[in-house]
């Protein structure tokens, strides 16, 4: 007998119901941060469930970062306005899992530091180019102090070149895939026999990048930030997945 084929059914819990419907309300503006949601006894009432139920989906509603809620508080759970610790903390998830490959993360990072850095060229102030050569001239400083110090002078750079586009969702973004990437790779670079030559190496190419920004132009400054996050990370990604870096590179 021919006709459309169905996949099994998957039996969902009464809690995932009332989290779905809770997660609904925040994203469509209903229930907004520092708003609460209606008490125990009113949630058991308003969805039919039982109050284990409804405390087990205040549970995963807080681990989802969405919100806060106190035991013996007789208010309901209060709605947390988002952070990027949520977005972190998702995304962690997933590297861990292997969902995400290191190959897919150092391309996406190429693609929001390059936007970034198209945007800060265009968009930045005098200020804020100061703020960058000054990140560069503590990378440069922190060489012999070792990795942490130098990648807490290159965060320092490209917080400052997110801040400068203007765009808070990039700035969010980059933030949390450095620090995802940066953590991934940061024993393999730590027992890395060049580690001083790579360091001298990223700032070369960071001073490329201020060049371009300075000069206000952001398709080269763009280029150069994406051929430098390939030479920086190309080595620590599997031969067999580098094709999605270089398909970035012109």
């Amino acid at each position: 007998m021919s006709g459309p084929r169905f996949e099994p059914v998957r039996a969902v819990r009464a809690y995932e119901r009332v989290v779905e419907q809770v997660e609904e309300a925040i994203e469509s503006g209903t229930l907004s941060p520092g708003e609460r949601l209606p008490s125990e006894r009113e949630l058991m009432v308003q969805f039919s469930v039982s109050r284990s139920t409804v405390r087990e989906a205040l549970r995963v509603l807080q681990a989802r970062g969405l919100v806060q809620s106190r035991p013996g508080d007789p208010n309901g759970a209060e709605v947390l306005p988002f952070t990027p610790a949520a977005l972190h903390k998702s995304m962690t998830t997933l590297a861990r899992v292997e969902e995400l490959s290191l190959a897919e993360l150092v391309q996406f990072r190429m693609v929001l530091d390059s936007a970034a850095i198209l945007l800060a060229a265009r968009l930045r102030t005098a200020e804020q180019l100061g703020e960058m050569e000054r990140a560069v001239a503590g990378m440069r400083a922190s060489v012999e102090r070792g990795e942490d110090a130098f990648s807490a002078a290159d965060a320092a750079f490209h917080e400052v070149v997110a801040r400068a586009g203007g765009n808070k969702l990039i700035q969010i973004c980059t933030d949390v895939v450095r620090s995802i990437v940066v953590r991934l790779i940061s024993e393999k670079i730590a027992g890395a026999p060049d580690r001083e030559q790579l360091m001298r190496r990223s700032i070369g190419h960071h001073e490329e990048v201020i060049a371009a920004i300075r000069a206000g132009d952001g398709p080269r400054a763009a280029r150069l930030s994406r051929e430098a996050m390939y030479d920086y990370y190309a080595d620590y990604v599997p031969a067999a997945e580098r094709g999605v870096l270089e398909a970035l590179l012109d």
